[in-house]
């Protein structure tokens, strides 16, 4: 079918999220994964397309490659999860007893529940959408529905207001629903290659503004297949005849650069051999053209009989298959020919365990048509999701949920006795306070969660030297993992510790606390309820700094954000001996790097320690 170039607050928000926000069924905004170096199965399988010889290569040593690398990282650290592909917080893992009472705010997508003219609503995006409020409301939390709709999505609407995403930062947890989660593990199988080869079909025009995504794609597939506006642009930077109407102002460059990559890969890009096409006088007449020799007045309308034929020669030797994109041209009609029987051949395949994933509404319609049995997780309506996935852009809807830790941990490979209390220093820099601890509290299990990768291998590193059984370092952002983290710890949390927030927690040397930039970011409201949470009944919280400013705000913000729990430990004590709310010393006897060099300058640390009662909600 194809030419081959090989040269070339109090409110939880959910969404699907206020004091809860969540997301269950708003799908608009996702990330892509970094791109990694594509590692060549030294046995490389062939094929022969046209005569020249294609190679698809198997990835058994990008497998072991990714097995061996995670080792470490699933033990100690969180470096697996790709930057712009963030783990996150789902309803799912949520502990279902913090829902009750709470107020909810749930963002959903109107156009799954308010249209139900045109919704299928038996269909799985709405199945799960409504799942998410059903189960919110069986918890027994208060929901609130948030959405973009407009009186032209329903008619029967009188008011509406449009709510920003802005609002879960006021919130107390941000995590995503049951059809959000569901949209998230499409957009990671289709990212993931673990199955070759893996050829993607691309359908559908505007190759300059989805130039970034197409990179990705040849950057991570055995193959790339032109099948609609697009690939006369690609015709068109390799010099072939391309009539002037067909041509994409501005997309010269960009094919070009494509081509390039895909050459420097060494693998094929495939455009159409031939097309129908229709007179352009007299629309009834229809022909079939080479695709480099489309005659004046001539316009093509659908894939021509060469090209499918040969596109499913191609596609029956693949183990995966992304189609994304409609098999539509500029003067095509409604539904063509041509996406009905490539939606044929694909079924086909899946049924032979091919691995399939379709993108856009109109390749998710033909599936539909020739299909029986469609796998809706095999399906993704909205394209510009996934194209904006392809690109990398760190969209709002993702962004604004919280974070979860991507590994689960063995705490009993991390500990010899894992049912011992706990104690976790947020910000443990370079370990000396834990592993000082860990040496002299037996009893106690010591968690260090640290954002410097390499101060945790270091840490890691005394902890094997020295035969340290009750200290374990995790590289992470505790802000946003500290719940999903202890949450899964067998025993109970009897200390956690703060210190040195100023460099560790907030890693920002300015102390500005009358700038919300600031502010917001020194302690966030998510991490202090995480910690109160989880913290056992007569728990302790210790924080420390060496400038008084950062150790106040710290103290406000968790008598503040404490559900009325916290409370100074032992204060009657300090008001007694008018000792003030600063600790003198250390409690501990341990000392941590930063406490250390502070204390050999001279200058003072301020250190209060707060303790956990029953209190009221």
């Amino acid at each position: 079918m194809f030419q081959l170039l090989n040269s070339v607050d109090g409110t939880l928000s959910l969404s699907n999220k206020l004091t809860f926000y969540a997301f269950p069924t708003k799908t608009s905004e996702f990330l892509h994964p970094k791109s990694s170096p594509y590692l060549v199965n030294k046995t490389a399988k062939r094929w022969r397309f046209r005569g020249v010889r294609l190679s698809l290569r198997g990835g058994s040593e990008a497998a072991d490659h990714v097995k061996s690398s995670n080792k470490f990282k699933a033990n100690c650290c969180d470096e697996g999860e790709m930057e712009p592909f963030p783990h996150v917080q789902t309803l799912r893992k949520f502990p279902k007893e913090e829902l009750v009472g709470k107020v909810v705010m749930v963002r959903f997508d109107s156009t799954n529940l308010l249209r139900e003219e045109e919704q299928d609503q038996s269909s799985q995006s709405v199945s799960s959408a409504v799942f998410t409020i059903k189960y919110l409301h069986e918890a027994g939390a208060k929901i609130i529905l948030v959405s973009d709709w407009r009186k032209k999505t329903n008619s029967q609407l009188h008011d509406a207001e449009t709510v920003a995403v802005g609002i879960a930062r006021f919130c107390s947890a941000c995590i995503a629903g049951f059809h959000f989660e569901e949209s998230l593990c499409q957009l990671k199988k289709v990212a993931r290659t673990n199955k070759r080869p893996y050829v993607a079909i691309i359908g559908g025009g505007n190759l300059y503004d989805k130039a970034a995504a197409l990179h990705f794609l040849v950057s991570r597939c055995d193959g790339v297949v032109f099948v609609g506006m697009m690939s006369f642009q690609i015709m068109h930077a390799l010099g072939l005849s391309v009539p002037s109407y067909l041509v994409e102002p501005g997309a010269y460059k960009a094919a070009l650069d494509i081509i390039q990559i895909a050459h420097d890969r060494n693998i094929p890009i495939l455009h159409p051999m031939d097309f129908w096409c229709m007179n352009e006088h007299l629309p009834e007449k229809m022909g079939i053209f080479p695709s480099h020799n489309i005659l004046d007045g001539w316009l093509p309308v659908d894939l021509g009989p060469r090209s499918l034929n040969e596109l499913n020669s191609l596609l029956v030797k693949c183990k995966k298959i992304l189609w994304i994109g409609p098999v539509k041209f500029k003067f095509s009609g409604q539904c063509a020919d041509g996406a009905s029987k490539l939606a044929q051949a694909l079924n086909e395949l899946r049924q032979r365990n091919c691995d399939i994933t379709v993108v856009g509404n109109m390749a998710c319609q033909a599936m539909v048509m020739e299909s029986k049995c469609v796998l809706v997780n095999d399906m993704i309506e909205n394209a510009s999701v996934l194209w904006e996935f392809f690109k990398g852009r760190k969209l709002p809807g993702v962004m604004a949920l919280d974070r979860a830790y991507p590994f689960g941990i063995d705490w009993k490979s991390a500990y010899c006795n894992p049912a011992q209390p706990l104690v976790v220093d947020i910000g443990s820099g370079s370990g000396l306070f834990l592993l000082g601890m860990a040496r002299r509290r037996k009893d106690l299990n010591f968690l260090g969660l640290e954002i410097n990768s390499k101060l945790v291998r270091r840490c890691m590193d005394s902890v094997h030297q020295y035969g340290i059984q009750n200290g374990y370092f995790i590289v992470t952002n505790a802000t946003t993992t500290f719940r999903s983290i202890v949450s899964s710890y067998p025993g109970e949390l009897v200390l956690v510790s703060i210190q040195d927030n100023l460099y560790h927690l907030v890693q920002c040397p300015n102390p500005d606390f009358n700038n919300p930039e600031h502010r917001w970011r020194m302690l966030q409201r998510s991490l202090i309820k995480a910690v109160v949470d989880l913290l056992a009944l007569d728990g302790k919280i210790f924080l420390q700094s060496d400038i008084e400013a950062v150790a106040l705000r710290m103290k406000e913000l968790f008598l503040k954000n404490g559900k009325g729990k916290l409370n100074l430990w032992n204060d009657q004590y300090h008001a007694r001996m008018n000792l003030g709310e600063w600790l003198e010393e250390n409690p501990f006897g341990v000392m941590s790097d930063w406490e250390q060099h502070v204390i050999d300058r001279g200058d003072p640390m301020y250190r209060l320690m707060l303790s956990k009662s029953s209190g009221i909600e």
